[in-house]
């Protein structure tokens, strides 16, 4: 049975050429080694047009939807899942700017990001507020005319590239409840009293991981996202959105760990023939493909369900928690027969090791997943 229509499969296959013929697994490889952003290969994509897959048609893009959206990112994280999250974060702040700004916001950022001129990162942890997002204390104070910003993000992955606008979490009354009195502002990253450094994680090393600290960063009332004290409800509005498509990155990756740990089984010799031909590998082999295959299924359900509209929390929290799972384990295993070799940067099983070891973690750990799940099952 085929799950994607003929247009889908085409779409798909054109992502997948595009990535080895344009972008390429060395320049992937590069950017990680150096911990460079990949601005060519982001100004390589903003040129196709593909910045603008999932923007409404009203503000200027293609109005695409969620199905074929995943299928872009599971093609565009084949070599690792950090090179696609370089555009995701990007794409989930621009969905949130489009459906909750100002017409003028919307000129001002929403159409620079589908040029490629401008990318966007949200800021939402904190040193004591990871999943419990409702915890945030970056204080947002109106004086006068302007709102005055104290405190600090971190993890805050693509902070530090060029000609980007910080979606920032911020507490402007404090005397409101946990999920009151939070608003989003949008602050570029150049402004005076933001200071963004760097935080050298085995993972994120082309986004890039950021701590980012606000000392009387000043900021018109114009850059504030919705009304205040929305920003609870803006900041989770995009969420089974982005997970759909963080999942489906994870299958993409997770897929070129199966495929090059299959080509190695089949070239590398031991005892005198390919270690493909003794039991253990292949078993080994077609277990990571039975759960490559079933995280798949699982991503394109969720995006399914997403992109005609039904309720799919749950079914989202699933497919990132099996995707997830499923990078970090097959990956393993392809290091496990890649032996020493697989260890080595140009061999990249290592790259998606580390990003295995993260995919549990970012974007709602496994344990928040698991917990969603379990909610939507007692009230079923």
């Amino acid at each position: 049975m085929n799950f994607l229509s003929e247009e889908q499969e085409i779409w798909r296959r054109t992502v997948n050429r595009f990535m080895d013929e344009e972008i390429t697994r060395e320049y992937v490889r590069k950017c990680d080694m150096e911990r460079q952003y990949p601005y060519e290969g982001f100004d390589k994509i903003a040129a196709q047009g593909w910045l603008k897959a999932l923007i409404p048609e009203e503000a200027g893009g293609d109005g695409g939807n969620i199905f074929d959206y995943a299928l872009m990112c599971e093609a565009l994280a084949k070599y690792g899942f950090d090179f696609a999250a370089s555009l995701l974060v990007s794409t989930f702040t621009a969905l949130n700017v489009v459906h909750h700004a100002s017409p003028e916001q919307v000129e001002r950022l929403v159409k620079p990001f589908m040029a490629g001129k401008l990318r966007f990162a949200i800021l939402i942890s904190e040193p004591g507020v990871g999943s419990d997002v409702s915890g945030v204390k970056l204080r947002a104070r109106l004086d006068g005319n302007e709102y005055v910003l104290n405190g600090q993000k971190l993890w805050a992955s693509g902070s530090g590239a060029e000609n980007t606008v910080l979606c920032v979490l911020a507490r402007t009354d404090p005397d409101v409840g946990r999920h009151g009195g939070l608003s989003i502002f949008l602050v570029p990253n150049d402004t005076p009293g933001v200071d963004i450094q760097p935080i050298e994680t085995v993972v994120r090393r082309m986004t890039g991981t950021y701590q980012v600290y606000f000392d009387d960063a000043r900021v018109a009332p114009d850059t504030m996202l919705g009304e205040e004290g929305q920003g609870w409800q803006l900041i989770t509005d995009h969420l089974d959105i982005e997970r759909i498509s963080i999942s489906a990155s994870y299958v993409g990756n997770a897929q070129q760990a199966v495929d090059d740990a299959l080509a190695y089984a089949q070239e590398r010799e031991q005892f005198g023939r390919a270690i493909f031909e003794f039991q253990v590998i292949r078993h080994r082999l077609a277990d990571m493909q039975t759960r490559v295959d079933a995280a798949r299924l699982m991503v394109y359900r969720a995006a399914d369900m997403a992109s005609r509209g039904e309720p799919c929390t749950k079914e989202v929290a699933m497919a990132k928690l099996f995707a997830s799972e499923a990078l970090r384990e097959v990956s393993l295993q392809g290091l496990q027969i890649m032996g020493g070799h697989g260890q080595l940067p140009e061999a990249d099983m290592e790259r998606y090791v580390r990003e295995g070891t993260q995919a549990t973690i970012g974007g709602g750990t496994s344990e928040i997943q698991r917990t969603i799940i379990a909610k939507h099952m007692r009230h079923s």
